[in-house]
Formats: structure tokens, sequence, C-alpha cells
């Protein structure tokens, strides 16, 4: 008992020496991420506009500047329902999740509890020769007789037990791969840049969808004041229409005034259905948009609302706040940091592995003693494996790491350069929108007074009604053209709002899974706490042994 002591103790001891050989810090293969310097303007192309200023960008709820009620809801509906988010924000637990398995393999990565037991007979014409049976003969299984004759068979070994057991209880069996290069640590630094690219992922879904809803609205109201300028238009061309009526009966007016007026007015009807249609499609865009099926949502959109104004000034900040701001931009950097560590995790297998191995339990052939002191077994002991004859396969790995990486370099940079293109393109539209309202405003209001004109003339004989039908289809056209224009401005600074990446600090403060999504999935599965911590910016820290 006392020898068995012993060695308990020494493998004790022995162990507690590898554990503390194993946890001290090994290097790490593989380049360290750094943070790319993409092309960057210093400041914007147009930075002297009055309507452009160079204050900070103010976008973290920008749609206030509408002063909207309706939009402020319909953005907090889709913000609470949209599937697409929801999606979105599930995945950033699974990242969670599967950082979880990454950190896990820093500790040994085999550990299995064992327990069996066996009871055997064996056959009676099989087993062992006798002892004196120690020639050729008896090593073929007969025994000679006294003579020296061959007799009967030896097997069968009348006189020896040919049954017997075998207990194994408590074992417990452990395997460590040490990370003396640094694989199971660059594995973290992969997941870790993966969770922080899927909470990206969903900042921009975020901001898309706000700006979606932002787009559909606008459209929205773009076409109810279409369709009330038509529908004004043509009274006033029916109005017309029997002014030339009166005029044909009486004789002062010919065949083709007449034609005419009509021609407008059927022509003008024909705008209404068709604008009808668009602002139906658009309510149906704005309820996916909600997550809610097609359905009469005038409950949200009912109240007349005028088309959403756009403020004078502008303030965009400087061009490097876009790759802190924007979404896309932090989830490309996030993808190419993972990368990075992963050209690091092929480099590692170039190199041994070496890993601890252990086996600790009880082992008895009879049951009553299995808790005996000499019952007592313990094997421990390094392993190493190195791929050693791997005909380039393993370099290469290595290669198409470091390409992987560098493909996503230049898309990185690539994006940095959109982003910049999409805000100069937005601000040039919305200024270009705004330098047109005034002019417009102008122009409809002379188109005006040329109907007014045209219509007393007429009345007057001083005119034919060719005049008049041509200041009414200016008008309604000027009209038109005033209201999309109001409408692009407002879509515009929508679209250059989404270019500056702002709106995704709606969530910060909030679950990212509503509690809904939550129900479900604990149903399902053992999220272990996990559910109910998932406002973050940042993944957890790293865990080591």
């Amino acid at each position: 008992m006392r020898r068995h002591v012993g060695l308990i103790h020494s493998h004790w001891f022995m162990g507690v020496a590898i554990l503390t050989l194993s946890a001290a810090p090994g290097c790490m293969l593989g380049p360290n991420f750094e943070k790319p310097a993409p092309p960057m303007q210093q400041e914007w192309m147009d930075p002297n506009h009055p309507g452009i200023q160079r204050g900070p960008a103010e976008v973290t709820q920008w749609w206030d500047v509408f002063n909207d009620p309706d939009l402020n809801i319909l953005i907090q509906q889709a913000y609470e329902n949209n599937p697409s988010l929801h999606a979105a924000a599930v995945r950033v637990l699974q990242a969670q999740a599967a950082r979880g398995i990454a950190v896990g393999l820093l500790f040994p990565q085999q550990q299995t509890a064992t327990g069996s037991a066996s009871w055997t007979q064996s056959s009676e014409n099989a087993g062992a020769p006798r002892p004196e049976t120690s020639d050729i003969a008896g090593r073929l299984g007969w025994i000679r007789d006294p003579a020296g004759k061959l007799g009967e068979r030896a097997f069968g070994n009348p006189g020896i037990d040919n049954r017997f057991g075998n207990w194994d209880m408590f074992g417990l069996n452990v395997g460590w791969e040490l990370d003396l290069f640094g694989r199971y640590r660059r594995g973290i630094e992969s997941a870790d840049a993966a969770v922080l690219a899927t909470l990206a992922n969903y900042d921009d879904v975020l901001v898309s969808l706000i700006a979606e809803v932002a787009t559909e609205y606008v459209l929205l109201r773009t076409l109810e004041e279409q369709l009330e300028i038509v529908r004004q238009n043509l009274a006033i061309q029916k109005e017309g229409q029997a002014v030339v009526q009166n005029r044909r009966d009486a004789g002062t007016a010919t065949e083709l005034d007449l034609a005419q007026s009509q021609a407008l007015v059927f022509e003008t009807e024909s705008l209404i259905p068709a604008t009808e249609a668009s602002i139906q499609q658009t309510r149906v865009a704005l309820c996916t948009l909600l997550g809610m099926p097609p359905q009469d949502i005038s409950t949200l959109v009912g109240r007349k609302r005028p088309i959403p104004a756009a403020p004078e000034k502008v303030n965009l900040g400087i061009p490097a706040d876009l790759l802190r701001r924007r979404p896309d931009v932090r989830r490309a950097e996030h993808v190419l940091a993972s990368q990075c560590a992963n050209i690091g995790i092929a480099m590692t297998d170039l190199y041994p592995r070496f890993s601890l191995v252990g086996d600790i339990g009880l082992s008895a052939q009879h049951f009553p003693d299995l808790f005996r002191g000499n019952s007592f077994q313990v094997f421990a002991g390094p392993s190493v494996r190195w791929a050693i004859l791997n005909y380039g396969r393993l370099e290469n790995n290595v290669r198409v790491q470091d390409a992987a990486f560098q493909a996503l370099l230049g898309e990185y940079e690539n994006l940095v350069l959109r982003a910049q293109g999409e805000v100069e393109r937005a601000s040039a539209g919305l200024v270009g929108a705004q330098r047109q309202i005034a002019p417009l405003t102008s122009s409809v209001e002379a188109a005006a007074r040329a109907v007014r004109v045209a219509q007393e003339q007429y009345k007057g004989g001083i005119a034919d009604y060719i005049r008049v039908l041509v200041a009414q289809q200016f008008l309604i056209s000027e009209q038109s053209r005033l209201v999309g224009t109001r409408g692009a401005a407002a879509q515009n600074l929508v679209t250059l709002y989404r270019a500056l990446g702002g709106g995704w600090e709606l969530r910060e403060g909030k679950d990212l899974v509503p509690p809904r999504i939550k129900d479900q999935m604990k149903n399902r599965t053992n999220w272990d706490g996990m559910l109910d911590a998932d406002r973050f910016d940042t993944p957890a820290p790293v865990i080591a042994p």
C-alpha cells in the first residue's frame, strides 16, 4: 500500500510540474493584426458650400431632423419587429457561442469518464496446453501416455478455471494539447474578431433598415402629394371643359376645342389609378419592413402629412469619421482581423504538436477487490505529433490563408473608397435638389398665373383654347416636378445619413434579441444565461487557463 501511495504522490508532483510548464506562455506564430490605413481624403470635395458644414455629424438619431411623429413610430416598430434584424441579432449570439468553443480548446481537449464491467467464460475446447506437454506434440494439444504414445487432446485444461471477470470503474481519461505555438490563442483572436464582425453586421442591417423605412415613407408622402395635385388639376380641367362645352353649345367654340379639353381631362384621369397603385405598393413595402404581412396601415400613416423637409444645413464631419462610424467598414476590418489570425493557425501546422495524456482509475478482476488500495492504476505521459511528410500541403495552406487576407484587404480598401463616394454623391444630390426648390416654386407660381390669364383670354375671345391647354399642361408638369424635387431632397438626405453610417446607436442600452425570440430559444436549448446578457459592444475578455 505504501508503494502505491508513493506512486500517487510522484505522479501528482509530475502533474503539477507539467501543468506549470504548460501554463507558461509560448510563442504565437503568425502576424499580429494592424489596423490598415486605407486611402482617405482630407476633407469633402465641396467644403465651402453653405449647406455643408464641417461640424461633427449629428447622426445618432438623424430622423428627428424631419420632425415627423409618424416616421418616428414606423422606425421604432421596424426596430422591434423586423425579422432580418432579429436574424442578425441571433447571429451575434451564434458567434459568441462559437467563441466559447475556441476558449474551451485552451483547456484539456479530451476529458472522458469511463466505467466498464465484463465477465468471460472461455471455451472448454480451447485453452493453453498443460505444463507437462512441453514438446511439439504437446504444443499441438496432445498428451503422451506413460509409454510415450499420444493420447487425448490437452485442450479444455481440466482443473483450470476458464471463467473470469474484470471491473474497470471510476476511470478518467484526459488529453491536453499544449498551446506552445499559439494555435488556440490565435483561434480565440479569430473568434473575438468574428463576434465583433457579427455585431457590426447587426449595426449595418439596422442602419439599412432605418434608411429603407425613411425612404419608403418619404416616397409615400411624395406620391400622396402627387395624387393631390392630379386631383386638383383634374377639377380645374373639368371646369374648363364645362366652359368649352357651354361655348360649343352656344356656337362660340369649335368641336376641336371641346375634343382637346376632353383629351386633357382623360389624360389627367389616367394618372390617378397609376399613382394610387404606387401608393399601395409603397404601403406594402412598409409592411414588410415593419415585420407584418400586407395590411391596411392607415392607423400608422393615414394622417395627412407633408413631405419631410430636409434642413438647409447638414454637418458632415470629416471623411476619417467613416472608419469609426460606418458599421460595414467596421465589419470589414474585423473580418480582416479574423483572417489574419487564421494565418497564424495555419502556420502552427508546420510545427510539432505536444500533448499530455493521462488515465487514472480503479481496476480489479473481482468486484470485492475493486476498492482496495492495490486496485488503483494510473498512466501519464507526453505525446508528440508532427506532420513531416506533408508534400507541401501545409505550406500551401499558409499561402491560401495569406492570399485570403490580402484579398480581404483589397475589399476593405475598396469599401472605404465607395463609402466616401456615397457620401459625396448623396451630398451633391441633396445640394442640387435644394437649389432647385426655389426656382421650381417660382415656376409653379408663374404657371398658375399663366393658366388664369389664358382662361380669362379664352373667355374674352382673345385667345384660342390651345393656349389654355398648354398652360394647364405646363402647370401640372411644374407642380409634379416641384413635389418630386422636394421628395428627392428628403431622400438624398436619408441616403446621406445612411452613407455616414448613422442610426445604429438606436440599439445601445437595449437587448439585441427580443423577449419573444429568447423564450423560443430557451424552450429548445439551455443557453446558460447568455440570452440574458446580450447587451454588449465588445466580446468578453480572453480566458486563459
